[in-house]
């Protein structure tokens, strides 16, 4: 079966840092692509960054370039995702999905993943 378990997420100020965790079972993460998303109260699912660990191929959204960076640990089967500088409007339910290796771009445009959407891990930015 496969699953995914989402961790990590809190309550933090702005400016500060969260390490997001994508923990899989199932299957072998260095082997698909994987992608981390988010999604506000009132807004559509919002792609964030997407990794092809088997090349390092990655993706990020532009209101997050240069603030989060997505690694896996293969030794874990797990994804991560620093997110540093935080700001308020980084506040949403954090979800993690995977897609088959050669499907890159099906995760940076928000496609449907192998993948079933869980319950995903709430960060909330605020002072």
């Amino acid at each position: 079966q496969l699953q995914l378990v989402e961790s990590g997420g809190g309550l933090v100020q702005p400016g500060g840092s969260l390490r997001l965790s994508c923990a899989a079972s199932g299957l072998t993460l260095d082997y698909y692509t994987i992608g981390w998303f988010r999604q506000a109260p009132g807004k559509e699912r919002e792609g964030v960054s997407c990794l092809r660990d088997s090349d390092g191929v990655t993706y990020y959204a532009d209101s997050v370039k240069g603030r989060f960076t997505i690694s896996s640990d293969n030794a874990k089967n797990t994804v991560y995702l620093q997110m540093n500088s935080l700001k308020p409007e980084d506040t949403a339910v954090y979800y993690c999905a995977v897609y088959r290796l050669p499907l890159f771009r099906l995760c940076v445009q928000g496609g449907s993943p192998l993948s079933s959407w869980g319950q995903g891990t709430q960060v909330t930015v605020s002072s």
